[in-house]
């Protein structure tokens, strides 16, 4: 699953009605990957959410937060120098 959803007791239970190539198809890939049918279903559906909410292209943000937004938006960029190093590093493995 994402490395965005903290680890712990799962205590919400999820009802669905599936067709039987719909439950033999999830239950193919869940062997395949190695998982639990739980497990399966619980991680393509989380994908699947996170996408849609990546995709979003409006937002509804209250006056202080637009401006937080357009603050930070303005800001000159900081120099990260761990990252600018590792970024060089990086780029010198590559381009050889």
């Amino acid at each position: 699953m994402s490395s965005m959803i903290p680890r712990e007791p799962r205590s919400t239970r999820i009802n669905l009605r599936a067709t039987p190539y719909q439950e033999n198809l999830i239950r193919a890939g869940a062997v395949r990957r190695g998982v639990n049918l739980s497990e399966f279903i619980l991680e393509s559906a989380c994908t699947k959410a996170e996408e849609a909410i990546a995709d979003q292209v409006h937002f509804i943000v209250s006056e202080e937060q637009w401006k937080a937004f357009t603050k930070a938006l303005d800001a000159p960029p900081r120099v990260l120098p761990k990252l600018k190093k590792l970024l060089s590093k990086r780029c010198l493995a590559v381009s050889r």
